[in-house]
């Protein structure tokens, strides 16, 4: 009697202690349950504002929620990272940034880590870097860049929108990988540092695509090469670093993030409302004409992707003993 008894009281338990898992999974299966604040760690109107809010309108018709867009800029971007790092891991706040999430944890001193407090969700696009020079620049190819600083070390130099910045680390990997010994010209922001290179005070700059669109439509600068194959359709021709001989790939990104502990299940929709986006054609042209291709990837593949950038800027960082302004 005492025994049957004690196999009842052990079922009950066992069916009380599965009350909260049931709950949080009605929970996640009922999500969104309030309107989602998407956190843009940069000032309106950049590129991260380009991805965010279409974004956030596919998102709002999929799920029958608000999904407004905040921006939080500050620090680099840290200031609105760490906002949503510090947030409630329930689904209603997430993070749309670009790579500079990955710079943030690479540079040393800063105390963050991207991959450990945060979620992956989504990887939304990627886009190649260019490399500008001034239309009557002596340097008409890549090699020529690795001929003349060997010729002269150090003498050319390169623009950044600052120092720590992902313009800059990505130039760093370029001297890594090809032996190099650019120097660096640092500038507060990347509207100067054009203008800069323009003016022929600085030799060249890798930038995004779209940051220069109107320079190379203006023929005040022209397109040495892409960083990446990633070629966007509707972008002017010209080979990559790496058909130049050198064993160089880098690109800038942006993803879909959310404080550490997301639930798997929300994560999981997300990834997948995401991605259906990115196959829509209709999407993919707003992308190119961004300068962006599409990057879809399960949570699990950005969170290798993520760990991978983070090990091969830290790389560069160190090597170039870079410090953020």
């Amino acid at each position: 009697m005492a025994q049957g008894f004690g196999r009842r009281a052990a079922i009950a338990g066992l069916g009380a202690a599965a009350l909260p898992h049931r709950a949080r999974a009605q929970a996640d299966a009922a999500w969104p349950v309030r309107p989602v604040r998407i956190v843009v760690p940069f000032t309106p109107g950049g590129s991260n504002d380009a991805m965010a809010r279409p974004l956030a309108e596919r998102l709002q018709a999929r799920f029958g929620q608000p999904f407004v867009i905040e921006n939080r800029p500050g620090a680099g971007s840290a200031v609105g990272v760490t906002m949503v790092a510090q947030s409630a891991p329930d689904g209603h706040t997430l993070l749309v940034t670009t790579s500079s999430v990955a710079a943030i944890a690479a540079v040393q001193g800063t105390g963050f880590d991207a991959a450990a407090e945060l979620d992956t969700v989504a990887l939304l696009a990627r886009s190649p870097l260019i490399v500008l020079v001034r239309p009557d620049s002596p340097i008409r190819t890549m090699p020529d860049i690795v001929r003349m600083d060997r010729e002269r070390p150090g003498t050319l130099t390169f623009a950044t929108s600052g120092p720590g910045s992902t313009t800059h680390i990505m130039t760093e990997l370029f001297n890594l990988r090809a032996g190099t010994r650019l120097t660096h010209v640092p500038y507060r922001g990347t509207a100067p540092a054009l203008t800069d290179v323009v003016a022929g005070r600085v030799d060249l700059m890798f930038t995004t695509i779209a940051s220069a669109a109107g320079q190379i439509r203006g023929n005040l600068l022209r397109i040495l090469a892409y960083t990446d194959d990633g070629r966007p359709d509707g972008t002017p021709a010209a080979p990559t670093v790496r058909e130049g001989g050198i064993d160089y790939v880098g690109n800038i990104w942006w993803g879909l993030f959310g404080p550490r502990g997301l639930p798997t299940a929300v994560r999981a929709r997300l990834n997948a409302a995401v991605n259906e986006t990115l196959r829509d054609p209709a999407f993919a042209r707003y992308l190119a004409g961004e300068g962006a291709v599409p990057a879809p990837l399960s949570p699990e593949e950005f969170a290798g992707f993520l760990r991978s950038e983070i090990a091969t800027l830290r790389e560069v960082v160190a090597a170039a003993r870079i410090r953020a302004d």
